[in-house]
């Protein structure tokens, strides 16, 4: 910080630019992005990861400011640049969602909907449970330390004013995108087999039983079977989940390497 007032506008400007690209990642970022999360503790954070990021990168400010059209392209690059490290890891985050719907409907609890905090959409609860066990998962391994690296080592492949993903860059964020539904059903596949099959013995009964009332017997059956086969495939679910949410960190790292 210059002792006199001279430089005061020029550092503030600096101080800008830093927070720019770490602010876009919080935006898309799983966690950092929830609205539970204040906005003065994401500029806060933004601002601690990104100053001593932008140090360590060559950078010059435009002779005409962030105002300019080298200053403007200089920011939709930063943006452009947060929002996919930060979107890599939301679609490793998503799958554990998309595992808990699909067992949630398997279960016949589709029609119980809760409010997303993450997303402020609703979901069906299972959706929403499985969205917080991925959260502690992710701060378990340090995701979010990891998420803090990356940034920082994106500064170093891709430095301010040069931050424009290729195209094999974007061409891999796309293709990891599609493996969104591929993860979230290998998530759900010990629990939604097992649900399949039960719900194949309710139909056989009704065939051979036809006055029986299957909604009635069906239903808490299917749920019972359901609680305790998610208890027991637990530990197969947090792998999985883990799994997602490491691949994605990867993915980042590498739109980080440019």
């Amino acid at each position: 910080m210059p002792t006199a007032f001279a430089g005061v506008e020029t550092q503030l400007w600096l101080w800008m630019i830093a927070m720019i690209r770490p602010g876009a990642d919080f935006v898309a970022d799983p966690v950092f992005g929830s609205r539970a999360v204040p906005v003065q503790l994401r500029l806060v954070v933004a601002l601690a990861i990104g100053i001593p990021a932008l140090s360590a990168a060559p950078f010059v400010l435009p002779q005409g400011g962030v105002v300019s059209v080298a200053g403007v392209l200089l920011v939709v690059g930063e943006v452009l640049t947060g929002l996919a490290l930060g979107f890599a890891v939301q679609i490793g985050f998503s799958s554990a969602m998309i595992a808990g719907e699909v067992i949630g409907n398997a279960m016949g609890l589709g029609f119980a909907g809760m409010m997303d905090p993450i997303t402020g959409a609703p979901t069906p609860a299972l959706s929403q449970f499985m969205s917080l066990i991925a959260t502690f998962l992710f701060l378990a391994i340090g995701g979010h330390l990891q998420l803090a690296a990356i940034v920082v080592e994106s500064y170093k492949a891709l430095p301010p004013g040069e931050a424009w993903l290729g195209a094999k860059s974007i061409q891999g964020l796309t293709l990891f995108g599609g493996d969104l539904f591929a993860a979230g059903l290998a998530i759900a596949l010990p629990v939604g087999f097992a649900l399949i099959l039960v719900q194949l013995v309710m139909a056989m009964l009704a065939r051979s039983a036809p006055s029986m009332n299957l909604f009635s017997v069906g239903l808490p059956a299917t749920l019972l079977a359901g609680l305790v086969l998610l208890a027991i495939a637990a530990p197969s679910i947090g792998d999985g989940i883990t799994a997602s949410i490491q691949r994605g960190l990867a993915t980042a790292r590498q739109l980080a390497l440019g």
